[in-house]
């Protein structure tokens, strides 16, 4: 199997998408316990656990890039350990 995306990409693609994961899940976190910072002003959403339910939506997303990028990037390194002439 081919790579679709050259190993450049893959690998900031994994890179980006390991730390969308975290700074959503921390988010996602704070807003389903409706903390104050996130949800007590004026102009903040009302439901916590709304917008939280969107927010884990996006990291499921994002989770779903990681998988997507780390493969391409394995099938990277796989294809740089056979060299670059392969008789199979």
């Amino acid at each position: 199997m081919k790579p679709v995306v050259s190993a450049m990409q893959a690998w900031s693609c994994v890179v980006i998408s390991v730390f969308a994961i975290v700074i959503l899940s921390i988010l996602g976190g704070l807003f389903q316990s409706n903390h104050h910072e996130l949800v007590g002003g004026t102009d903040d959403p009302k439901d916590g656990q709304a917008v939280a339910g969107t927010v884990f939506t996006a990291v499921i997303v994002y989770a779903a890039f990681l998988v997507f990028c780390g493969l391409q990037g394995m099938l990277h390194l796989r294809e740089n350990r056979r060299g670059a002439i392969a008789l199979s």
